[in-house]
């Protein structure tokens, strides 16, 4: 343990001295010479007073200076923190001035050549050097080590500034023949760190191989109990942090839309109010139009400046409304407003239900693991684990905060508590009460109280994400025995109604006690219980009409099973991947697919192969998963279009249909009742017994995880993707980019 630890110290260090800084070893012998204060620039550059550059002509916008050959590196200078502040207060003062101007004269078109522009914070540059164009790229001012820039070569360097014109950057010089900084990064360690960490746990020949899964055991329970802290405490920061910073999300564009990212907060008002309809104005020229889901007619109300008109609303009978299930306002949103007198920030909303979805999730798959192959490993069920959380798409959830996620987020975290009650219905480590526990015939007595809560927690859905409500037919393929038993006992009238009824009323009431209010409040908003409104959202399409052309569905379907990643020569080494369709269709841009960027989901499509493998009573309840998964596919991509979000519909499921198949390629096909001797699953050496093809498929499947969880990050710096890094946190974008920017 101690050797494996300071090799693994060694090893990142060496990465870290030796590949990270390579730039520094290979200029230590640059000369730093400069030909000038100042470099050349080029006519389409102008020095503002504060010492910035504006782009006057961008066909000429560039710096010019002079490289020696002994550095393959240049260095881009910026101004000072006080030069760019002044430089934002004269442009905030010249706007001020042309508004003033505007209301002056009648001018409402606007000052095109306003006298100041605020300064960029990111900015896209080009070196040339000798004549040979180099290729664009990004410096942010605020990363020192994004001023480093590749530059080969000797003789006259242009730097140019791709940039629009009239753009501001706070450039002053560029540099030539520099010697790179030695810099060591701790968080990039850090990231080198887990990479080994995973290895070195889930290697063939690790102690985890050698201890059997045992939920009954405490110091396992300890273990998951520590490992879902450190989960909560990173969340639990993120979501502090929200709830001490985050600002309303309103924004309206002239003659556009208006984009209210707080619809929660808006139904807790609402709520706190006694009123079905969101407090939000309505123009007087929408509430008469005849037919204001026309795409036609919206937009020449917005062209006529109607105002506001909100993006993603229902609007219905002369009111807003949100279409989005209202539990998680009621739960969440109304006793923080009661509480504090403040808005829930929706980021802090959905950051918290991906966390219990995190929490609920894992305890589900492990106990699915627990009893598809009791005889398991520890390494086996973490891998598992692990590889089913990124099937479910939780690397969408945690990186994308915004309302659209917190139904999806909401109704996963409910789904995998219900489905871990009724897993559990059955395997009580205590006895049970005789008022608690129904047994019919010869089958296992089941606990009435984990039906009940099983059942709570699936009938919620309808106040969250509705097509999570279809899991309740998983209850057929899982309870089947006792439902045969029931039927047969009732035919041969050796049970009496009375008895025969209490399990599925302590499924039924629950289920009741929590559909019957939320159909009540879709009757007083809509007239219909089962009406949510989302036929009267404002978006892209009539969503009265809409729904996807036939001619797409296969295309369709196809995107979200098997669309390839894409990869480029520059970080972050993905792009999103164009997704062509027969017909125009709604569509959102996606980096992978399910089957692409988790690979170990294709596992599920061999489950209905696997007829020797023993489940011990799971097979037509995961049999079941991979149905309703295909029905959810079908489903979204003829309602909804093409949607990265869509794929938490059915995602989970797969992994959950994926488990069986996972387990069996590294453990064996019928694990024995002792992990020691389960079919080379575990061996009391670690490796010695384990056949070259099961170490084999142990390597594959960990090196699979380990791709998956990197692809998954790295889907969080893709450009072009919705909420975009690169827009929305900059600093940590090119912080991150500038790691690797030196190397390429």
């Amino acid at each position: 343990m101690l050797f494996a630890l300071i090799a693994a110290i060694v090893l990142i260090a060496a990465a870290e001295c030796a590949v990270f800084n390579l730039p520094f070893w290979r200029t230590l012998g640059a000369s730093t010479d400069t030909n000038a204060v100042h470099n050349t620039l080029g006519a389409g550059l102008q020095r503002t007073d504060e010492g910035l550059l504006r782009v006057t002509d961008p066909t000429k916008a560039y710096l010019e200076l002079t490289a020696d050959g002994t550095s393959d590196y240049l260095r881009v200078d910026t101004v000072s923190d006080e030069a760019i502040e002044q430089a934002n207060q004269q442009a905030q003062a010249d706007t001020q001035s042309d508004a003033a101007t505007e209301s002056s004269d009648g001018n409402t078109e606007g000052n095109t050549d306003s006298k100041s522009s605020k300064p960029l914070s990111s900015i896209h540059i080009r070196v040339d050097v000798g004549g040979q164009a180099g290729r664009v790229q990004w410096l942010s001012p605020s990363v020192e080590r994004s001023h480093i820039v590749k530059a080969s070569g000797s003789g006259t360097v242009r730097v140019w500034i791709v940039e629009k014109l009239g753009a501001v950057v706070p450039i002053s010089d560029a540099r030539a023949n520099v010697r790179v900084p030695f810099a060591v990064n701790g968080l990039r360690m850090a990231a080198m760190a887990v990479i080994l960490l995973l290895i070195a746990i889930w290697r063939p020949g690790s102690r985890l191989w050698r201890i059997a899964l045992n939920p009954s055991s405490t110091r396992q329970r300890l273990a998951f109990t520590g490992i879902m802290l450190v989960v909560c405490a990173a969340f639990g920061a993120s979501i502090i942090w929200q709830l001490r910073h985050a600002q309303p999300l309103v924004f309206h564009t002239e003659n556009g839309y208006t984009y209210d990212f707080d619809q929660y907060a808006h139904v807790a008002d609402s709520l706190i109010a006694g009123r079905s309809w969101l407090d939000l104005p309505v123009p007087d020229q929408l509430a008469q139009t005849a037919d204001p889901y026309d795409v036609p007619t919206r937009l020449k109300l917005l062209e006529d400046g109607v105002s506001p008109i909100y993006w993603d609303y229902a609007f219905y009978n002369g009111h807003w409304y949100s279409y989005f299930g209202v539990l998680p306002a009621a739960l969440l949103f109304v006793p923080y407003r009661l509480l504090t007198g403040m808005i829930l920030p929706t980021s802090a909303a959905e950051q918290f239900l991906t966390m219990l979805f995190i929490v609920f999730f894992s305890m589900l798959v492990l106990r699915v693991v627990h009893r598809v192959m009791p005889a398991t490993s520890l390494a086996a069920a973490s891998l598992t684990v692990t590889g089913a959380l990124l099937g479910a798409q939780v690397g969408y959830l945690a990186y994308r905060t915004n309302f659209y996620q917190v139904p999806f987020a909401a109704s996963l975290a409910l789904t995998s508590l219900g489905l871990w009650f009724w897993l559990g219905a059955d395997t009580c480590a205590r006895p049970l009460r005789k008022a608690d526990r129904w047994s019919v015939g010869d089958t296992k007595p089941l606990s009435l109280p984990r039906l009940a809560a099983g059942a709570l927690c699936i009938a919620a859905n309808f106040g969250c994400r509705p097509t999570f409500t279809l899991t309740a037919l998983l209850a057929f393929p899982l309870f089947w025995p006792q439902i045969r038993a029931l039927v047969g006992e009732l035919r041969a009238r050796r049970i009496s109604w009375g008895k025969a009824l209490h399990a599925p009323l302590a499924v039924i009431l629950p289920a009741a006690v929590v559909v019957a209010p939320l159909m009540v409040w879709n009757q007083v908003r809509f007239s219909s219980p089962f009406n949510f409104g989302n036929a009267y959202q404002f978006t892209v399409s009539d969503m009265t009409r809409y729904t996807t052309p036939l001619e797409d569905m296969p295309a369709t379907i196809w995107y979200y099973l098997f669309l390839p990643l894409r990869f480029t020569n520059h970080f972050p080494w993905l792009s999103i991947s164009p997704a062509p369709m027969p017909v125009w269709g709604y569509y959102e841009v996606m980096v992978g697919a399910l089957f692409t960027a988790t690979p170990l989901m294709l596992l599920a499509f061999a489950l209905p192969f696997l007829r020797k493998l023993e489940m011990h009573g799971l097979r037509p309840w995961l049999t079941g998963c991979l149905v309703l998964a295909g029905v959810l596919v079908v489903f979204d991509s003829y309602v909804g279009g093409l949607g990265w979000r869509y794929s938490c519909d059915f995602g989970w499921l797969a992994a959950l249909a994926a488990a069986p198949c996972l387990l069996w390629l590294v453990n064996g096909r019928e694990p024995s009742r002792t992990l020691a001797g389960a079919n080379d699953a575990v061996s009391g050496d670690g490796i010695a017994h384990v056949t070259p093809w099961r170490w084999l498929t142990r390597w594959i499947v960990t090196l699979l995880t380990i791709w998956t969880l990197i692809i998954a990050v790295l889907s969080c710096f893709v450009l072009s993707r919705d909420d975009s890094l690169i827009v929305n946190n900059p600093s940590v974008w090119y912080q991150v980019q500038s790691w690797f920017s030196l190397l390429q």
